[in-house]
């Protein structure tokens, strides 16, 4: 937003009578350090003493609590803290006072006081006083020690309406310095509003249901296909107290937008049934089932008639896209997925119908081609952010959010200052509260500007606040719900409110995206990469008889691949989309061709037989097997040609052999080759390799056969003939033509063979 806006107020007289007092103080603050420095120190003590904390920062202050953050008439003012002697001396005689005052104009202001740290005097207002005193009469060094002070609101003198800065101090004394002075001090701010103001602004704050992928692609190996975490981490996150069990309960008090990743929801649902765990090489059952169905349960219950937004699936980081990605074919197509199954997927699992209308680049930094990949998927609304939008028409005030950038497009900015209010560390007291007295000092600093134009103001935090975050924002929302100054307003209200005609619309140039966020950008290898594992996905899912079941889970894995979430971690965003390829590449590999031995052929045709092992559930088809024969000459392949098909059909888990006819022409060997084509001739799988040696039967070799079985054959009737003929008692059968003589009731036997003689042919020797 113009800086402009945050010193208007210096038109006021108070403002010019406060700016002449600050001024006078500078210019007297060194004289009064030298007069409280006292006396020299010899070299020896001013170089031990260099190295501990000196001055105003000698103690350390908290403000741990602040209540009530946003006082009325008639409150009585708590505060609670901790001191802290961080020197290596005890401070004697010491006191806690609060001080309030000066009246703050302008958000430039509460900015400078925020980022100061020392006490100066004249510019630091006096102590109240009185009785709204703490004595401490010792406090050693290293040791710390809790204070509260009370004081009704009425006696703080609070005259008009706005910002005023509110300091706890301690005062004492060191034996290095023994008179009284101001040894450390904490300032913040105490928004005042003596009575209701016909100015309120309205108020769209975002809430981000955001997290780092935790699904992998792989699903079990069962007609169920159990989801596969990569760990149990979302379990914590889900779990009492954890981060998005603390963003459901806490937003389910206020008046927010909620902004959801659907890949959250999915992840979720598939929790409440059977899941599975990776650890190492091998799975095991989760046991959060439970869990997960109670944060949904909430979740459904928290989103009941409010709005709500739904980022595209799996929240794909926009700049990335425009900056690496976009000259990588086929990589907008993704976020085109990713924007069409957002709305289904929340609407399924919450029953509310969300807005798939806008667009979330990484802290609302934009720049043209940011701006044109958002909107290629639809969009119409670009949340942006005003460090990155800057106002240079000087407008004296802060302008509405929404801003008409060109072709349709919104740019609903959100304030800078608001929006990182809780960044860092808040799971600190002091921290926390330091964080929610300065949001509601900015945010009635920015409701007093001097505009009669009726704004809206839009707060996009931190895409994954931390729980302590979360409570801190909250915090301060419920201090604005009585809207004194304020007033809630959903985002898809802000997108259509009436464009300030005097904001800026014109969109940054790409060389002034910053450096940081540009650093940390996924890489274009990493686009690459995701071409590569779509392309094998495109090859696979043809032969599929169920290609749903495999599309669907590598496509949201793809879309994870490209999360806004793995900004800063490289290693990581990089060992998830080769563990996507890998097992993509595994599942390719269950439809493969059986290695075979080399085939011997003895003859001049017969079968080669080819097997194809399908070991997925499903089954597989639109494949073809083409076996070629390196050498059509010696080898023919069904009816003569060097190449025969045979289309594949597999059932899951079984498999299938085919078999090939061959003719040989001549003798030696030839290599066949078999390769798995899908049916518009692409290469599925690698291809096999095997030899045919080829044995064929010659005619000198086939003469000397049928010469053999002639033999045999002729020996056979001359047999069958002797035998025919000594039945029938023909003389000519054994007795030189004689007649056939009646038989001797005891035959003669052959002395030498013992077998009766005259019944049949003699034995050759």
């Amino acid at each position: 937003m113009a800086e402009a806006a945050d010193i208007q107020g210096i038109s006021h007289s108070p403002a010019r009578r406060w700016l002449r007092r600050t001024a006078s103080a500078f210019l007297g603050a060194p004289l009064v350090a030298t007069l409280l420095a006292g006396p020299a120190v010899p070299a020896a003590q001013a170089d031990e003493a260099s190295k501990a904390p000196t001055g105003s920062s000698t103690v350390g202050v908290s403000l741990d609590s602040l209540a009530p953050s946003a006082p009325v008439k008639g409150d009585t003012l708590t505060v609670s803290g901790t001191l802290t002697n961080r020197s290596k001396e005890t401070v004697t005689d010491a006191r806690v006072d609060l001080r309030v005052g000066p009246q703050l104009f302008g958000r430039t202001s509460i900015d400078a006081v925020a980022e100061r740290t020392e006490y100066v005097p004249g510019v630091d207002p006096a102590p109240v006083g009185g009785s709204y005193t703490l004595k401490i009469a010792k406090l050693p060094s290293g040791i710390s020690q809790d204070f509260t002070l009370s004081v009704p609101v009425d006696k703080l003198e609070l005259d008009d309406s706005g910002v005023y800065q509110f300091g706890v101090s301690l005062s004492g004394q060191t034996s290095r310095a023994p008179y009284e002075h101001v040894l450390g001090i904490q300032r913040t701010f105490l928004p005042w509003q003596a009575e209701e103001s016909d100015s309120r602004a309205r108020i769209t704050y975002l809430w981000p249901l955001i997290a780092s992928a935790h699904l992998t692609a792989e699903t079990g190996s069962d007609e169920q296909q159990t989801p596969v975490f990569a760990d149990d981490d979302l379990a914590a996150e889900l779990a009492p107290g954890g981060r998005l069990e603390q963003m459901v309960s806490l937003g389910s008090q206020l008046p927010v937008t909620w902004v959801i990743d659907p890949d959250l929801l999915a992840g979720v649902d598939a929790m409440t049934g059977n899941y599975r765990i990776k650890t190492g090489d091998t799975t095991v059952a989760g046991k959060n089932q439970a869990v997960a169905k109670q944060w949904l349960t909430s979740l459904q219950a928290a989103v009941a008639d409010r709005k709500v937004v739904a980022l595209p699936f799996a929240d794909p980081d926009l700049a990335s896209l425009a900056h690496r990605g976009k000259n990588v074919s086929g990589t907008l197509s993704h976020l085109q997925n990713a924007t069409e199954v957002a709305g289904p997927t929340v609407e399924t699992i919450l029953h509310v119908k969300p807005s798939t209308d806008f667009a979330w680049p990484i802290d609302g930094a934009i720049d043209p081609s940011i701006v044109d990949v958002a909107t290629s998927a639809g969009a119409h609304n670009v949340i942006a952010r005003s460090d990155s939008l800057q106002e240079t028409g000087g407008l004296p005030y802060t302008p509405t959010a929404a801003r008409p950038i060109g072709g349709g497009t919104t740019a609903v900015v959100a304030d800078s200052r608001l929006s990182k209010a809780f960044e860092g560390d808040m799971s600190n007291a002091g921290r926390s509260t330091l964080a929610v007295q300065k949001f509601l000092a900015t945010s009635l600093a920015l409701t007093e500007q001097d505009t009669d134009n009726d704004r809206s103001v839009v707060v996009a935090p931190q895409r994954m606040p931390t729980a302590a975050q979360a409570q801190s924002m909250a915090r301060a929302l419920h201090v604005l719900d009585d809207e004194r100054w304020t007033q809630p307003l959903d985002l898809v209200g802000a997108a259509e409110a009436k464009p300030d005609a005097e904001a800026t619309t014109r969109i940054p140039r790409t060389s002034q995206y910053p450096r940081k966020l540009r650093s940390q950008e996924l890489p274009t290898q990493a686009f690459q990469d995701i071409k590569a594992t779509q392309d094998s996905l495109d090859s696979f899912r043809v032969i599929l008889t169920q290609p749903e079941r495999v599309v669907t889970p590598f496509g949201n894995a793809i879309n994870r691949s490209m999360s806004t979430s793995w900004r800063g971690r490289p290693l990581e965003a990089q060992q998830y989309r080769d563990s996507v390829r890998t097992y993509l590449h595994g599942l390719t590999n269950e439809v493969q061709l059986i290695a075979k031995s080399d085939v011997t052929l003895s003859g001049r045709s017969a079968t080669i037989p080819v097997t194809v092992q399908n070991k997925l559930v499903q089954g597989v088809d639109h494949l073809v097997l083409r076996l070629k024969s390196e050498n059509a000459t010696r080898l023919k392949l069904n009816g003569g040609g060097a190449v025969a098909e045979r289309p594949i059909r597999i059932a899951g888990g079984h498999s299938q052999s085919v078999k090939f006819n061959a003719a040989a022409n001549a003798n030696g060997q030839v290599q066949v080759t078999a390769q798995l084509y899908t049916e518009d001739g692409t290469p599925y799988g690698e291809e096999m390799t095997f030899i045919v040696k080829i044995s064929e039967v010659t005619p000198t070799v086939l003469l000397v056969i049928a010469g053999g079985l002639l033999l045999l054959v002729l020996a056979g009737i001359r047999m069958y003939t002797h035998r025919k003929r000594a039945n029938a008692g023909d003389p000519a059968g054994g007795n030189g033509g004689e007649p056939e003589q009646p038989s001797d009731p005891t035959p003669d036997t052959d002395p030498e063979s013992g077998a009766p003689s005259g019944t049949g042919e003699k034995v050759d020797r």
